[in-house]
């Protein structure tokens, strides 16, 4: 195992999914008082490991097909994108 690969996607995974609006359902559904807190801790986490997987499915689809540094660049536009149509949205 890369320890080096792991933090690094590890840290950066956390960091973009804290505050996030995934984090604010997760902690509307423990906010119910009926609701089991295991339940949905597991819940989430499937749900995170599954959309992972797809990414990581999808992600190595395409590197036989694209090369590293245009998937880089095509994800790096999307990102401004998604940016600039925030911005002018608001």
């Amino acid at each position: 195992m890369d320890w080096k690969i792991l933090s690094t996607v590890f840290t950066s995974v956390f960091i973009a999914e804290l505050g996030d609006k995934t984090q604010l359902a997760t902690m509307l559904f423990a906010s119910d008082k009926d609701a089991s807190k295991l339940t949905v801790f597991a819940g989430a986490a499937l749900a995170l490991i599954v959309t992972s997987a797809i990414g990581v499915v999808a992600g190595s689809a395409l590197s036989h097909y694209v090369s590293e540094k245009t998937l880089q660049y095509v994800a790096g536009i999307g990102f401004i994108a998604i940016g600039v149509w925030t911005l002018i949205r608001t």
